[in-house]
C-alpha cells in the first residue's frame, strides 16, 4: 500500500475517499484512531493508502479533482 493523501482536512479526506471508491478504487483512512486520541487537535495527520497496483490512477483522480496528495 502506498500513501496517495496525507491531511488534517476531513472534508478533503471524506471527498477524496468517496471519489476513489466511486471509481472502484479500494482505500483505507490510517491514523484516523490516533488522530481521535490524541483530541482532534491536527497534531497527527491522517493519510490516505491505496494498493500499489492503483496508485497511479488514484492520484491521477485526485490531481484531476484539485486534491494536492
Amino acid at each position: 500500500m502506498q500513501e496517495i493523501l496525507r491531511t488534517n482536512n476531513p472534508v478533503s479526506l471524506s471527498y477524496a475517499e468517496s471519489l476513489l471508491k466511486d471509481a472502484g478504487i479500494d482505500c483505507l483512512v490510517f491514523d484516523g484512531h490516533t488522530s481521535v486520541l490524541e483530541g482532534s487537535i491536527g497534531a497527527i495527520q491522517r493519510r490516505l493508502m491505496v494498493a500499489d497496483d492503483d496508485v497511479e490512477k488514484a492520484r491521477r483522480l485526485l490531481a484531476d479533482s484539485d486534491i494536492d496528495g
